[in-house]
């Protein structure tokens, strides 16, 4: 659970984590985990394509409080569920 500041909401990484990796199983290889983990390429994989990009981006903006500008969509942001991580903990801070 993040834990909130005066500038606002200060997200733990574990708890990032867990919350994207649980969306992504569920939602973009439907509980299927076969050699999937925290540093799959997601786009190169065919896990992340430009819809489910959209939707990951809508799932971030309102899992964690966080506003998403089209320039932040790119593949160095949204490319693992490490990239995701690092990138919404740098949205937050």
């Amino acid at each position: 659970m993040p834990f909130h500041s005066q500038r606002g909401p200060i997200v733990d990484n574990i708890w990032v984590r867990s919350k994207v990796r649980t969306y992504i199983i569920d939602n973009l290889l439907l509980g299927v985990t076969d050699d999937f983990d925290d540093n799959t390429p997601l786009m190169e994989a065919g896990i992340l394509d430009s819809t489910a990009a959209m939707e990951v981006v809508a799932f971030l903006e309102s899992t964690f409080g966080i506003s998403i500008e089209d320039d932040d969509i790119i593949p160095e942001n949204l490319n693992s569920v490490d990239h995701i991580c690092e990138f919404v903990v740098r949205l937050s801070s």
